[in-house]
């Protein structure tokens, strides 16, 4: 049909093709492992990687689609309270709930780059408190028991490991942390990605015997990662004052190793333990605070978007920012100074 080849021959009968046949017959391989160019074996290499691209996306603190293990730990409590509620003809919402009409709009002080730092530490505590009451087993290590490594001088008790701790329990101790180390509400976020990575990496539970140590050391972690001024391990022991800071060094390098020294946190994992606390609040019905949006709020949220998107233009300006050659030396012009 003044083609080089014609349309009348069948693919099958190809030359290229009957070789490729030939070869697949005689080579243990699937078709999917033989190039149709070469006609040789060729894996990829995201096909010698595939059990752990699946395994990592099971794990929720580095893969953004899988759902986070707290979120998991409270659906039994949840829906126990709402077959109460149901049972009881009682509402499951709050009774002073404020829905958005078209006249208003209402909206908590809290966003994803700027948390409300109140309600994130007491809905991370609350998601700490479900890993503790709802766990699968009392796995741990004795680096973090706090029988054999305790933070305090008062004696501990002999049914330590027996009596689940309080959400109020655990909500001050995170608080009395934050508070005197003068953390963000984002460095308490990241601190439960890394309880969630270090139980899923390291196969432990969060249990009465060691859920201060654990979550102290993901503070320790998270304060030095996230935050520009790291705070010391001496300075967490000026607020713990009965724990040695050798104590503190060694349980932080046992953490680091349990991690396998993976620290990083993407944005798409940071955003999701966000939404996935605020729903723990709203299921749990100690929902963030509602005010109507007024001009100065809104002037206020513009401006943390604007803020948000001036840093990631300069980011981007400073990748692709070139160096000057010799001959562009003189059109060099100095920085005006600014006075505030």
């Amino acid at each position: 049909m003044g083609g080089s080849v014609s349309c009348c021959i069948s693919p099958r009968e190809s030359p290229k093709n009957h070789r490729i046949e030939l070869e697949l017959e005689e080579c243990p391989f699937t078709a999917e492992d033989v190039s149709e160019d070469t006609g040789t074996y060729l894996q990829h290499i995201s096909d010698r990687e595939l059990p752990d691209e699946l395994a990592h996306e099971a794990n929720p603190s580095d893969h953004p689609r899988a759902t986070t293990l707290f979120l998991n730990k409270s659906q039994t409590d949840v829906r126990e309270k709402r077959k109460s509620n149901y049972m009881n003809n009682v509402s499951p919402g709050l009774v002073m709930r404020k829905y958005s009409s078209c006249s208003t709009i209402f909206l908590d002080d809290s966003t994803v780059s700027q948390p409300n730092l109140k309600n994130t530490i007491k809905c991370v505590a609350l998601a700490i408190y479900y890993h503790i009451k709802n766990r699968d087993s009392s796995r741990t290590l004795d680096i973090f028991d706090e029988k054999k490594h305790p933070l305090s001088r008062q004696k501990v008790a002999d049914d330590y490991f027996a009596v689940n701790p309080e959400h109020k329990l655990i909500y001050r101790f995170i608080r009395t942390l934050f508070s005197s180390a003068q953390l963000t509400a984002e460095c308490a976020i990241v601190t439960l990605v890394y309880l969630e990575r270090l139980l899923t990496y390291a196969e432990l539970d969060i249990c009465p015997s060691n859920w201060k140590r654990l979550v102290l050391g993901a503070i320790l972690l998270a304060s030095k990662v996230w935050d520009d001024q790291a705070v010391w391990n001496v300075d967490y022991c000026q607020i713990l004052k009965d724990i040695a800071v050798e104590d503190m060094n060694e349980m932080e390098r046992h953490f680091l190793e349990l991690l396998q020294f993976n620290i990083n946190v993407p944005g798409s994992v940071y955003a999701k333990y966000y939404f996935d606390l605020r729903s723990l609040a709203d299921d749990n019905n100690f929902g963030f605070l509602l005010e109507p949006l007024s001009n100065k709020r809104a002037q206020k949220l513009e401006a943390i978007s604007r803020l948000c998107e001036d840093r990631y233009k300069n980011l981007s300006k400073t990748c692709l920012r070139k160096s000057l050659s010799a001959d562009n030396l003189g059109a060099v012009k100095s920085t005006k100074a600014i006075l505030s």
